[in-house]
């Protein structure tokens, strides 16, 4: 008696998963593992909305505590005060990129002269822009002390010197706060390039 069973028939081209299927079942994969705590954050490779991009050449920034839809001037950074925290803001979609926390930007204005060579080139108009996330565990780095020129995070007390390119001054912060390169357009805060390093904290795992 001959075998009864049929060979199924070889899978065509059609069957094969479309891009968009392979795309979005790479996402879902990546939802899951971050909420399984298996990923820190997702990369930008990984991101198909502006929201969820790193900060792009010709965005402008816009104050996280304030109007979403208003860009920053240098003007409206003061001298030695208080930082701004605040996102990229795309001008082509209108909107800001706080899809990721890490897009989240310290501002501070200080005195250019008092800077050093490669942090007075990323400033504009004296104001600074660098990384608002702390390298050692992620904190918010949010304080700038007066009496020693220092960023501070108060989570574990790293502490950074803005005026020479976010160097590490005290803390177990293993290396310097990144920076943004900025310029300055008809008054407003333009970013100028990518950050000096990626942000965030790095892990063994």
């Amino acid at each position: 008696m001959k075998d009864s069973k049929k060979t199924p028939p070889a899978a065509s081209a059609a069957d094969a998963p479309s891009c968009e299927q392979r795309r979005q079942a790479l996402k879902i994969a990546v939802v899951g593992m971050a909420g399984l705590g298996l990923l820190r954050h997702v990369e930008p490779t990984f991101a198909d909305e502006a929201a969820d991009l790193r900060p792009q050449p010709g965005d402008r920034l816009v104050d996280i505590n304030g109007d979403l839809a208003k860009p920053l001037k240098a003007d409206d950074i003061k001298l030695a005060s208080k930082p701004i925290l605040a996102f990229p803001f795309d001008p082509a979609g209108k909107k800001a990129r706080d899809g990721s926390r890490l897009n989240k930007l310290l501002l501070i204005k200080l005195d250019a002269g008092a800077m050093n060579a490669d942090t007075k080139a990323r400033s504009a108009a004296g104001v600074l822009a660098f990384s608002a996330i702390c390298t050692h565990q992620g904190c918010d780095v949010s304080e700038f002390l007066p009496e020693d020129k220092n960023l501070l995070c108060f989570c574990h007390f790293s502490k950074y010197d803005p005026l020479a390119d976010g160097a590490v001054t005290a803390g177990p912060a293993p290396r310097n706060l990144p920076t943004l390169a900025l310029k300055e357009e008809n008054g407003e805060l333009v970013v100028a390039g990518p950050f000096s390093s990626a942000p965030g904290a790095k892990t063994n795992t």
